[in-house]
């Protein structure tokens, strides 16, 4: 390790020494410790004194001077250049307010939304102590960080510059066609063009919402389903009528009697309903794409857990890749990384035009780089080696849990097994309020999705939504392990409390 007027450097770590000189300067820099002025080493003294090349230190310098740290002066050296410091207002502090602006009357309609206070009661977890059954992201191992570095590093050098523009809001052609050939490769037949991508498919769901939906407009949805969408559903002021269900998903004779004029679509989950990890069976979509064509009413098929297919047969084929009206929502967070954000709606025709322009008003572009990093990353077939490990170790983790489920858990809890997506929905008893669960759980030490987030209207399932996709399998064993405890106590509690209260009558008696 050498150093030179308090410049560290290190080769056993894996930043670049030309980085690593940068970083040293523009912190002394930063420090005043290099004042304006200040004339750095010459690039032949810094490199003896580092034990480095000298084309290192020539790098280095060059990046300060390109980054306007430093300036060269052929003949005389570098020296430090002045940095404008931002100046405090010549203004007069204001006098200290009397009275606040009333905020809470001045908020609008849809930032009130119950649907919305519901996030904002849930408590994240934690400390490392705390196993967390409620994340919906992969964990730290699970995300390819080297493979997308990679790409992304790469589509910087290819493109330059040209990659730190706006794309144009549908995406960037290149990666439109590979999210193209990966749904063909799954049995939907699209096209480039009917490719729109988004930021995550939030965003997705935000644009076909604007597009479909005035206050008032009722919009059919499963009872129990993603928290995210009820929000957004909710925010735009349509009217949610949750769906009566049967053993095999929404019943198309209740669909048929809900349906009526103002009803403008039907939000499914197909594949992998969050919460409760349903799949519909191929006859099931069948009957409702009959009844979306009967009924006039479009279907909204959200497909977030895409290509995390947890057993050896294939799911049933999607609804859009049998009917070209149903729109089609995915994104790549679950799959690759969710600070991608990079999701895509697959749009009818008809309805192309005014999710481009709403994409536009709403945020102009999806950055441009990560779209041509993505790009890159399927172009190379990352995307199928890193979806069989993700299978193989989601698989695993399902394993572990539901074994531990089924160890440790009272007979009144019931659940299946999932055979797609990353969540297991567990039913309580009617004993179980999960409320009080969720609490007990907490206090010994694991967090788990409140069943009441994901329901529409104000009765819901007694259940608690449990993902196992952010905990390896010895700590979802655990973390059941906990929850059973929790469930026992709970029930026990619960038990004992009409007896107290026999007990209390009959000494009045």
């Amino acid at each position: 390790m050498g150093q030179s007027v308090g410049i560290r450097v290190d080769p056993r770590r894996k930043q670049p020494l030309h980085r690593q000189i940068f970083d040293e300067v523009v912190s002394r820099i930063e420090a005043r410790a290099f004042p304006p002025g200040y004339k750095l080493p010459p690039t032949r003294v810094l490199a003896t004194e580092l034990a480095a090349h000298r084309n290192t230190v020539a790098r280095a310098y060059a990046d300060l001077e390109a980054a306007g740290f430093v300036s060269s002066r052929v003949g005389r050296g570098t020296f430090v250049e002045a940095l404008r410091s931002p100046q405090p207002s010549a203004a007069k502090p204001a006098a200290a307010a009397t009275r606040e602006l009333p905020w809470a009357s001045l908020l609008s309609q849809a930032a009130r939304r119950d649907a919305l206070r519901r996030r904002d009661a849930a408590r994240p977890a934690h400390g490392p102590e705390v196993i967390n059954l409620a994340r919906m992201q992969p964990s730290a191992d699970l995300i390819p960080q080297a493979l997308l570095q990679r790409c992304i590093a790469h589509a910087l050098t290819e493109h330059g510059t040209d990659a730190l523009v706006y794309a144009p809001p549908e995406g960037a052609r290149r990666l439109r066609e590979q999210i193209a050939r990966d749904l063909l490769a799954r049995g939907v037949p699209v096209q480039p063009e009917d490719v729109i991508v988004t930021s995550g498919s939030q965003q997705g769901l935000d644009l076909v919402s604007r597009a479909l939906l005035d206050p008032g407009d009722a919009l059919l949805i499963e009872p129990a389903t993603y928290a995210g969408a009820i929000e957004l559903f909710t925010v735009a002021g349509a009217n949610l009528l949750p769906v009566p269900l049967d053993d095999e998903g929404p019943d198309p004779d209740a669909l048929a009697r809900l349906a009526r004029g103002d009803v403008k679509a039907l939000y499914l989950m197909p594949n992998a309903n969050n919460p409760t990890g349903r799949m519909l069976s191929a006859e099931r979509r069948r009957q409702l794409l009959e009844w979306s064509r009967l009924a006039g009413v479009p279907l909204i098929e959200d497909d977030y857990a895409a290509g995390l297919t947890l057993e050896p047969h294939d799911p049933p084929p999607h609804l859009r890749a049998l009917d070209g009206d149903v729109i089609h929502i995915s994104t790549f967070s679950k799959r690759v990384a969710p600070g991608l954000r990079v999701g895509y709606v697959i749009a009818p025709r008809a309805l192309r035009p005014a999710l481009i322009s709403l994409k536009h008003a709403i945020d102009l572009s999806t950055s441009l780089v990560l779209q041509h990093g993505l790009a890159e990353f399927l172009e190379r077939g990352y995307l199928r080696a890193h979806e069989q490990r993700m299978a193989r170790e989601y698989r695993a983790r399902r394993d572990a849990l539901h074994a531990a489920l089924h160890k440790s858990m009272p007979a009144e809890c019931r659940w299946h097994v999932p055979s797609h997506g990353v969540v297991l929905w567990l039913r309580l008893p009617p004993e179980i309020a999960p409320e009080a669960l969720y609490e007990e759980a907490l206090r010994r030490g694991v967090l788990v999705g409140r069943g009441g987030q994901f329901s529409v209207g104000a009765q819901s399932e007694p259940a608690v939504r449990l993902s196992f996709c952010a905990e390896p399998s010895a700590r979802l064993a655990e973390g059941a392990r906990r929850l059973a405890k929790a469930c026992k106590h709970v029930l026990a509690q619960r038990r004992a409390a009409p007896r107290a209260q026999t007990e209390d009558i009959s000494e009045l008696v």
